[in-house]
């Protein structure tokens, strides 16, 4: 009698374990759940942004990686040019360390719109080469370290750029080109041999083009711009 006695206690202690190893299972698993809920969460952010006119466009930043069908903003700062075809992943680390240039939101969406104006008919390099001559005035101790000054800058009441004296600057919309240059521009990618000037001879000034001749060096022609150090 003792011996089936002993024999149930077992039984009972065995059942009471197993019960004890599920619910510490259940709650592991529950545990588990939640942390990989929550780091989902805070790895991913969905951000949005305006191209064009008006079209709408996201992209969602996962675990320092950036997925796009066609443009990431970075920071609110920039756009990113990614290939539509075999979508494309970029380091959000990356992106900073190459960026060339600290600017604002204000800073970009003007780099955007003095290069559609000032080079909306000219090929992607051609965009590209105008980005580069603002950018080098940013980096250059000769004129203003940002962008909206160097773009906006006059020189004896005369306006550095042209848009921004004619009204032009404030009539255009980016496209996706001027974009792709810009943000290559903004990454680093710099065909401009040190530029601080471009002309477009054809429609400027006489004496402007004059001035130009005499005082500055003469680095080479694209398109319709000639640039100048």
């Amino acid at each position: 009698m003792k011996y089936e006695w002993r024999r149930c206690e077992i039984k009972k202690e065995l059942f009471c374990g197993q019960r004890y190893l599920l619910y510490v299972g259940l709650f592991y698993c529950i545990c588990c759940m939640a942390i990989a809920s929550v780091i989902g969460i805070k790895g991913t952010r969905i951000a949005s942004a305006g191209y064009g006119q008006g079209e709408k466009y996201s992209t969602v930043e996962k675990n320092s990686e950036v997925y796009t069908d066609k443009k990431a903003q970075i920071q609110g700062m920039y756009t990113l040019p990614i290939e539509t075809s075999g979508q494309r992943m970029v380091s959000y680390e990356m992106i900073q360390k190459e960026r060339i240039i600290e600017l604002s939101e204000e800073d970009y969406q003007n780099l955007l719109k003095i290069v559609e104006s000032e080079a909306g008919g000219e090929d992607i390099e051609g965009k590209m080469l105008v980005a580069n001559v603002v950018i080098n005035r940013v980096k250059s101790t000769l004129f203003p370290n940002n962008v909206t000054d160097v773009i906006f800058q006059k020189e004896q009441g005369v306006s550095q750029f042209s848009p921004t004296s004619d009204g032009r600057i404030y009539q255009v919309s980016a496209s996706e080109d001027t974009i792709n240059a810009v943000n290559r521009a903004l990454l680093g990618e710099n065909n401009a041999k040190g530029a601080l000037y471009f002309a477009a001879r054809d429609y400027a000034d006489p004496m402007r083009m004059q001035w130009f001749d005499t005082h500055l060096t003469f680095l080479f022609k694209h398109g319709g711009h000639e640039f100048f150090y």
